[in-house]
């Protein structure tokens, strides 16, 4: 996100305040004039209940830092939003019932960020997604994350039907979201124990070779005029309709 060493930058109201709660904050730059702003106070309330400073700062250097900052971004500590590499991913510990959420060739940071804090919102224990021809996490991503990308751990992989294939060596039972499945999230039970929800890209969706690598494909119902779900809304239907009613 920033040079090797230096601090990273998170912008945005809701990312920033995540930052805060997430610890990870070294100072927090508001625009001059900004604590009267009724929208920040609770950001201000959380950055003086962590001890974080808040300075404040001209505009304009708000705007060298990230667009559509809100009046807000604060310096994090470098690496904090640091993916899991292939190793360390083989080396994690998972609980009995872990989900994870993998995406397979997600470009676009605003979606990955938005899948992300979809992710986190149900419980997700980690998000995983390609190296090549995928978004890295990015400012404008943890910002479309409000912050969820803070919390939640990311691996990112080399080869997605690899990994796939490790975690089903783990115990995972790994479900792919397909327009052409023969069954839908209704039709369909969720498996128990450790499962993986696979997301193809915004326009190809999965990988011919990721879709075959996967036990179980299903489809969200599309009962509108309107074709397709775009990936963060199709991975929260798959959560909130497949995966957690399990639960239940």
């Amino acid at each position: 996100m920033t040079p090797q060493g230096s601090p990273d930058v998170v912008a945005g109201r809701r990312a920033v305040t995540e930052a805060i709660r997430a610890g990870s904050v070294l100072e927090v730059l508001a625009a001059e004039g900004a604590r009267q702003t009724q929208g920040l106070r609770d950001l201000f309330r959380a950055a003086s209940e962590a001890d974080v400073r808040v300075r404040e700062v001209p505009r304009i250097e708000l705007d060298e830092l990230a667009d559509d900052h809100q009046g807000v971004a604060a310096l994090v500590h470098p690496g904090v939003a640091r993916a899991l590499s292939d190793r360390e991913l083989s080396a994690h510990g998972w609980g009995e019932a872990d989900l994870v959420v993998i995406l397979d060739g997600i470009t676009d940071p605003q979606n990955l960020g938005a899948a992300a804090r979809t992710a986190e919102a149900a419980g997700a224990v980690m998000l995983i997604s390609r190296i090549k021809r995928a978004a890295d996490v990015t400012p404008a991503a943890v910002r479309a994350s409000a912050g969820a990308l803070l919390h939640l751990p990311h691996a990112r992989v080399t080869n997605i039907t690899r990994t796939i294939g490790l975690l089903q060596s783990k115990g995972f039972t790994v479900v792919g979201l397909d327009d052409a499945a023969g069954k839908d999230v209704f039709a369909e039970r969720c498996p128990q124990g450790r499962v993986g929800i696979v997301v193809g890209s915004e326009g190809e969706g999965m990988s011919r070779l990721v879709r075959e690598s996967c036990d179980v494909l299903v489809s969200i119902p599309m009962r509108g005029k309107v074709s397709s779900l775009n990936a963060s809304a199709s991975l929260a239907a798959a959560l909130y309709a497949f995966v957690l009613p399990r639960d239940g």
